[in-house]
């Protein structure tokens, strides 16, 4: 069956402007998709296959989603091997919770949390393991006791150590935008154009990352959803996610079970799953390679569905 052409009308013209506007389409549906593949110390990763899960570990007593539930490392190691085996990708372990108005914590009480959890969490999985912190003391320990990432809510700004511990131990970093610091990021965050600040933020997080000798391969960026952000910020970040792109840098997003989810629906904390597989799902669609989430099992579901969509020939 010929396509029908009539919008074009009879013309010449647009017959060569159905013609280009045909061949436009065609190069979009079979252009090959780049490979974005992400090194780790016992395994790669190709981030334009399929996305990727981060499962959330906190090792924490007041998280604002699972505090306390994982503080004891027995538990947490369980949690860890429990979403390893549910399908996640990486693990992210922190031991100092960043909720909005949280008090910062000591190096110290920050290593007793994780150390002991990663040492043992990483002989029983082969997934790698993340270090969810701003400081280099604690993400130095991380490494050398089994971690294999460090996710820095800072990116790298609160502790500009962590520039030359990511950069010796040649592990991918996670730079994520937050305006102010967990303590005060919520108290009245302002932005007269919240993507393109963002963007601009992370766009000098990077060259500081690249000029302290950070392989831009084992960049990641992250938003912040929930760091400083207004309601609307968290929407507009989700509904623009691939603009981010522009910076050339694989995207991370962490949705799940965030207040913003909880002020549309009026929902608390333990009842989010369905909005946070919502937002997951329209963060996929418009362009997220790693996902970091709660709720392992029900995510992958999620994901597997929508990354079929999107690659359909």
């Amino acid at each position: 069956m010929k396509p029908d052409v009539s919008c074009f009308g009879k013309s010449e013209k647009a017959g060569n402007n159905f013609t280009l506007e045909k061949r436009r389409i065609i190069k979009i549906f079979t252009k090959k998709v780049k490979p974005m593949i992400l090194q780790f110390k016992r395994k790669s990763m190709d981030l334009s296959s399929r996305t990727h899960i981060m499962g959330v570990l906190n090792v924490t007593p007041d998280s604002f989603s699972d505090g306390g539930k994982f503080l004891r490392k027995d538990e947490a190691v369980r949690q860890g091997m429990k979403m390893a085996e549910e399908g996640a990708d990486i693990i992210d372990v922190g031991g100092q919770s960043t909720r909005p108005g949280s008090e910062p914590i000591s190096p110290q009480q920050e290593l007793s949390r994780v150390i002991p959890v990663i040492e043992s969490l990483s002989e029983k999985i082969d997934v790698p393991i993340s270090i969810d912190t701003y400081k280099a003391e604690v993400a130095r320990e991380a490494l050398s006791s089994g971690a294999e990432m460090i996710n820095d809510i800072s990116a790298l700004r609160f502790d500009s150590r962590m520039r030359r511990i990511a950069s010796e131990h040649k592990v991918p970093v996670v730079l994520m935008h937050i305006k102010g610091t967990p303590k005060n990021m919520q108290e009245n965050p302002w932005y007269d154009d919240v993507i393109g600040e963002i963007i601009g933020y992370l766009k000098e997080s990077i060259r500081i990352a690249t000029d302290a000798g950070i392989d831009r391969k084992k960049i990641m960026i992250d938003p912040g959803i929930g760091f400083g952000k207004r309601l609307q910020d968290n929407l507009n970040i989700l509904k623009n996610l691939k603009k981010f792109s522009i910076l050339g840098c694989p995207i991370l997003i962490g949705c799940s079970r965030k207040s913003f989810i909880g002020k549309i629906l009026d929902l608390p904390v333990e009842e989010r799953l369905e909005g946070s597989l919502a937002a997951l799902a329209v963060a996929v669609m418009n362009g997220a390679n790693i996902v970091r989430v709660h709720d392992v099992k029900e995510s992958r579901r999620v994901i597997k569905l929508v990354d079929a969509i999107l690659r359909v020939n």
